[in-house]
């Protein structure tokens, strides 16, 4: 029904009712509407829309907006974003066609694809629905509102079937033969907000780098980098031929296709063509893959070359800050591998994995990882949007769940995975010096640590949780996949550090913070009295990073002493590596800092890029020495978590980091700590006041520092400070120094 409204500006509320189609099915339904438009000049035409599942509209068939698995991945039952898209110029006089597809995307997806079945059948069973409000005003002041109502129709779409883990079937020369009325449900408008986050985007478009026969005589793509996004195939073909893909991170020690790590996700991809010339990529499932199997092809697989291909890359809309490069290719590879590992998990949330059977917002790995996403990215949108949910899925009680939208509902929160709350608001807060951030999270982060007070046994400790541990820790007892750091040690260190965290929010916010000085006190004084003593890397990583002990620098001289004893060699797991090279260097060991960042045999940051890797794996020995792998069970080759180690090339190596009270790069400081093992490093951050630049190398006896910066700077070279205006200098110091 077309709703003609007095003239004047158009009123934005919602006069649509939500629409959907009560047939329970995988077939992608096709919400559609035809009307009529007078003829007269349009002065604006603004569409707004939104859907349970994820949508895809197309009016006068052309695409409404770049927006990809629209409206994105919230808390639905809390928020749910809608877009408004301008299609002025997609309107015309006389008939118009809007079209919308909607997929299952998250919201009917069986999340994660581990879980029961009784969760599994709930969101199976959920049903897909659809709210649209075309607002157009044409030049006279006359206006016309179009919404989804009981005059819609729907229909069965080309897309067979769509779902996250399992992939996609697309029939090219499906035509419905019939249509059916929609079904009117009655489903809240109160959770409706404006879009929040960054929308996901097709960001670059990736040519094959070979196509080969492998040893078992499969046909195999390699687009020389592990990417999320999908591929779109271009052929000519006749009706009922068929293109079928498998998606796989890497070749096993034969040189065959591999992807037993993607576990329960079954990632297809069927195309069955139309007749001529066609191309098609996914609407709403996406892949983690560098290397795609070809099972099918018209005329046969052997037909398929590397130019019917094209790999399309897929992340949140995000501007490209930081770069960095060396004099060792080694570690430029690493660096490039952090970057792609980003790109490739900050999917509208941040994921852990973009290829197996999770894809989950995992909040240790947020944690850990947000102060080198902030160096590479501009962010600032995308963390806030999360963190919103991450707020939104908090419990009254101040419980964070292990993942953000929560989807395992976890019965109790885990250190290090909660501090989420407390860690991302501060490091986003330092990287832009939006003090919004921090108001809109307050609440959140006093919230988890009031938590931990009100459920911890043991007062000012954090003790008697369910935790992860030092996750994957490389000393981990046998069969365990947790370190061998004392659980309620990270719990009771991560305690303090969070309502450290909430002082210095609640002091950026004019708040009254003296309850939690008095608390900091107290735990500060518990920990050092319980924990005298440290046992692993990560435990004496934890009592120096956080001032948790009267000897600091006797913590940061064991853990020297635990890694040179090792032969050079970390022992730290997802909680303890973030922070390893930091000790290290603040205590006096930049050498040694360096030499694990070099290190090339495992376990180190470098042995999976002499492993050819692309991207930041799960294990450091993912696919081991031997060539076989860590296992099937859990075994991602695209884990960004431990490219945190990007954050002391930053903040460390060539020492740019914001001043606490001046946040957003107000001042900054710059302190570089070279080593001979590089020849020279180069790094740059565009900030929000200009493009910092600090740079060393080698110069005979000498180090030569560049260093460009657009505010005003404490530059520390060689232990003596400069206060310099905004501006470039040339500094030269003693290599010895």
């Amino acid at each position: 029904m077309i709703a003609n409204v007095r003239k004047g500006s158009l009123n934005l509320d919602w006069n649509a009712q939500w629409i959907g189609w009560d047939r329970q099915q995988d077939v992608v339904p096709c919400f559609w509407k035809v009307f009529t438009l007078p003829q007269k000049q349009i002065s604006s035409a603004v569409l707004q829309i939104t859907a349970k599942g994820v949508y895809e509209a197309s009016l006068n068939a052309s695409r409404v907006g770049e927006f990809i698995f629209a409206p994105g991945w919230t808390v639905y039952e809390k928020r749910l974003q809608y877009q408004c898209y301008d299609v002025s110029s997609q309107l015309k006089q006389g008939e118009n066609r809007l079209e919308v597809l909607v997929g299952k995307g998250w919201w009917k997806s069986p999340l994660p694809g581990w879980a029961n079945e009784e969760q599994k059948k709930m969101y199976h069973q959920r049903n897909t629905a659809l709210l649209a409000q075309l607002n157009i005003v044409y030049e006279d002041g006359e206006t016309t509102v179009i919404c989804t109502d009981g005059s819609w129709q729907v229909q069965e779409s080309a897309v067979r079937f769509s779902e996250i883990y399992d992939g996609e079937i697309y029939d090219a020369a499906y035509i419905a033969d019939a249509s059916d009325a929609v079904t009117i449900l009655n489903e809240s408008f109160e959770q409706l907000i404006p879009q929040q986050g960054s929308e996901v985007r097709m960001q670059e478009r990736l040519s094959p780098v070979g196509i080969f026969t492998a040893p078992n005589g499969e046909r195999i793509l390699d687009f020389g980098q592990e990417i999320t996004g999908y591929v779109e195939v271009s052929v000519t073909a006749q009706k009922g031929q068929r293109v079928s893909l498998s998606f796989g991170e890497v070749l096993d020690k034969d040189g065959n296709f591999y992807n037993a790590n993607y576990r329960g996700a079954k990632s297809q991809y069927e195309y069955f063509c139309c007749n001529g010339k066609q191309s098609y990529h996914p609407f709403f499932t996406f892949y983690g893959f560098r290397y795609v199997r070809i099972n099918a092809f018209p005329g046969g697989v052997e037909q398929a070359q590397a130019d019917h291909f094209t790999g399309i890359v897929l992340h949140s809309q995000m501007e490209r800050t930081g770069s960095i490069t060396s004099s060792n290719p080694l570690l430029n590879q690493l660096c490039e591998n952090i970057v792609w590992g980003q790109k490739g998990n900050f999917l509208d949330v941040p994921t852990d994995c973009p290829q197996r059977d999770e894809r989950l917002g995992w909040t240790g790995d947020a944690q850990a990882f947000v102060r080198t996403a902030c160096f590479n990215y501009d962010c600032e949108r995308f963390f806030a949007k999360w963190m919103a949910d991450l707020a939104a899925d908090q419990g009254e009680d101040g419980y964070v769940p292990h993942v953000v939208p929560d989807v395992i509902h976890a019965p109790k929160a885990s250190a290090a995975w909660g501090d989420a709350a407390t860690i991302c608001p501060w490091e986003v807060y330092l990287a832009y010096g939006n003090k919004e951030i921090l108001q809109n999270q307050y609440e959140s982060m006093t919230k988890w640590v009031d938590y931990i007070t009100n459920t911890t046994t043991t007062q000012f400790l954090w003790t008697g949780g369910e935790h992860y541990g030092d996750w994957l820790g490389l000393d981990a007892p046998s069969g365990s996949y947790k370190g061998s750091t004392r659980e309620d040690f990270i719990a009771s260190a991560f305690y303090a550090h969070s309502v450290s965290l909430v002082i210095k929010a609640g002091r950026v916010l004019g708040k009254d913070v003296s309850m939690y000085e008095t608390l900091y006190d107290k735990i500060q004084d518990a920990f050092r009295k319980t924990y005298p003593t440290f046992t692993t890397q990560t435990e004496c990583v934890l009592a120096a990073q956080f001032c948790l002990t009267d000897h600091v620098q006797a913590a940061a001289d064991q853990l020297a002493q635990m890694v040179q004893e090792c032969g050079v060699q970390l022992q730290t797991g997802f909680v303890g590596t973030p922070y390893l090279l930091h000790v290290l260097s603040r205590y006096g060991y930049t050498k040694l800092a360096y030499s694990l960042l070099l290190r090339q045999e495992y376990p180190s940051w470098l042995y999976p890029v002499t492993k050819g890797a692309t991207t930041v794996w799960e294990h450091w020995d993912g696919i081991m020495p031997n060539g076989e792998f860590w296992s099937t069970d859990m075994n991602s080759f695209n884990h960004y978590a431990y490219g945190a180690v990007a954050d002391w090339i930053y903040g460390v190596a060539v020492g740019i980091n914001p001043v606490e009270d001046a946040a957003g790069y107000e001042r900054v400081r710059i302190a570089p700590m070279p080593n001979e093992s590089l020849d020279w490093l180069d790094v740059s951050l565009k900030t929000r006041k200009g493009t910092i630049r600090s740079a060393w190398n080698k110069q005979g006896e000498s180090f030569r520092y560049t260093i460009h910066t657009p505010v005003d700077a404490e530059i520390v070279i060689a232990g003596k400070k400069h206060l310099v205006a905004a501006g470039s200098y040339i500094y030269y110091s003693p290599i010895n120094t």
